[in-house]
C-alpha cells in the first residue's frame, strides 16, 4: 500500500471518530445525512457518489455529474472493509501504514473485494456501536474522508449534539 497523505494517526481518528457519535439512527436520519452530503457535493460541485447505509442496506445514492460506475464499484468495496472492522476506511488504512502491515493479508481479503482508502465512515449510535455508514468516492481518498467527518459534523449540530 502507498502511504496516505493528509497527516493522520490512528490515534487521531479514533479520538475523531468518539466525537462523532450519533444518539440514533433512523431511516429518516440515515436519509437526512445523505441529503447534506449531496447538498454539499452540488454547491462544492463535487463529482461525488454518496450513499448511506443502515448496516447492509442501501438506503440512500445519489450520483452527482462527474461521478461514473466506477464509484459505485468504491463504494461497495469500502463498505466491505468497514462491515468487517467497524472503523472508517482512513482508520484502517493509517493503522495499518503505521504497523508496518497489509491490510489485505492480515485479513485475508483482497483489494479485488475491500478498499482500504478514505471515504467510508460508521455511523456510530451511542450504547449501539455501528449501525450504518457514510460512503463518498469521487475525490482524493484524503478529501472523501475530510468531506464524511464534515457532513457527520454538520448533522450532530443540527441536531444539536456537537458544539
Amino acid at each position: 500500500m502507498v502511504e496516505t497523505t493528509g497527516g493522520f494517526t490512528s490515534q487521531g481518528l479514533a479520538l475523531e471518530a468518539q466525537t462523532l457519535v450519533l444518539p440514533s439512527l433512523t431511516l429518516g436520519e440515515a436519509v437526512e445525512i445523505g441529503e447534506i452530503a449531496i447538498a454539499l457535493g452540488r454547491d462544492r460541485n463535487l463529482g461525488i457518489a454518496v450513499e448511506v447505509r443502515m448496516k447492509e442496506w442501501i438506503v440512500f445514492h445519489i450520483s452527482l455529474p462527474g461521478s461514473d460506475t466506477e464509484n459505485d464499484g468504491w463504494i461497495a468495496r469500502k463498505a466491505r472493509a468497514t462491515l468487517l472492522t467497524g472503523n472508517s476506511t482512513m482508520y484502517e488504512r493509517i493503522l495499518a501504514e503505521e504497523q508496518g502491515i497489509n491490510w489485505y493479508e492480515s485479513h485475508g481479503v483482497t483489494e479485488e473485494t475491500h478498499a482500504v482508502h478514505g471515504g467510508c465512515l460508521p455511523l456510530n449510535v451511542t450504547g449501539a456501536g455501528m449501525v450504518g455508514m457514510l460512503l463518498i468516492s469521487g475525490l482524493p481518498q484524503v478529501q472523501d474522508h475530510l468531506l464524511g467527518v464534515e457532513v457527520i459534523a454538520e448533522y450532530l449540530a443540527r441536531k444539536g449534539e456537537l458544539n
